[in-house]
């Protein structure tokens, strides 16, 4: 389960999608993830679902990568739907006890978990198609406005790359750990859940030395290389906006427009 979490890996790349400026795709991602709520049909997610996968192609991820990145969720997307199938009012198909399946449910309980399984892919084809000092140089600039105000817009930007792209060294750490302590007799999946709970004790323990280990050598190493953040900071590739960016944009605005069109025609 560990290795099937995608979250903060980066896969290399030449593709348009890789080699768009960063703050492009947090902006777009952004958008979607804001227009992806103005589709109410099937209609309007068979749209949005043409231009995920077109992403997905131009930008060559293989697709078990994306499906890796909605396993280790697939829990939260069948309990979405099934709150909507059971919770939604409308005409009654089925009785399961003191609980009844509407038909406006089920409607309702697909789309929801259609939505959250884009919103899961959209976001993880940012990380896989950005690498983390890129993705860093992006949101600085995207905060750099808000220094005016007393933002630290670099230590901001630094704090949030550094924990994304640690999840997965700690996922793997933790893979480690729990490996080591199961050949030695641990058990981590029988039990009550208060069993469990104190059986993660002998995992959690190591876990958190080894976090607080690799930061103080990720701290001992920026200040040899006299780290001092944001300040007078220069960059090997300047970040510049380019027609693909703008192309980008056009793109994303007709799908917006296309969404819009389609609730309002509905």
């Amino acid at each position: 389960m560990l290795a099937d979490i995608m979250l903060g890996q980066y896969f290399p790349g030449k593709s348009v999608i890789h080699n768009l400026d960063p703050r492009t795709k947090i902006i777009s991602t952004i958008l979607f993830i804001s227009s992806i709520f103005l589709a109410e049909n099937y209609q309007a997610y068979s749209i949005v679902a043409i231009f995920v996968g077109a992403i997905i192609i131009i930008a060559g991820i293989p697709i078990i990568m994306i499906l890796r990145s909605l396993k280790p969720l697939w829990i939260i997307i069948l309990l979405t739907m099934l709150i909507h199938i059971f919770t939604t009012p409308g005409t009654a198909i089925y009785f399961l006890g003191p609980l009844t399946v509407t038909q406006e449910g089920v409607h309702l309980g697909m789309l929801m978990s259609i939505r959250l399984m884009f919103l899961i892919v959209i976001s993880s084809l940012l990380t896989f198609t950005t690498s983390p000092v890129t993705l860093t140089d992006g949101i600085e600039r995207l905060l750099k406005p808000f220094k005016k105000i007393g933002l630290p817009a670099h230590e901001l930007a630094m704090m949030m790359t550094i924990a994304l792209r640690f999840i997965p060294t700690l996922l793997e750490e933790t893979d480690r750990i729990m490996k080591a302590q199961m050949a030695r007799g641990a058990d981590f999946t029988s039990g009550n859940i208060v069993r469990r709970a104190r059986n993660l004790i002998p995992l959690l323990v190591p876990l958190f030395i080894s976090a607080f280990r690799r930061a103080d050598e990720l701290a001992t190493a920026m200040e040899a290389r006299c780290y001092r953040g944001g300040d007078h900071r220069t960059r090997m590739k300047q970040l510049k906006v380019t027609n693909q960016d703008w192309v980008a944009y056009g793109i994303l605005l007709l799908l917006i427009g296309l969404l819009v069109m389609v609730r309002v025609n509905k």
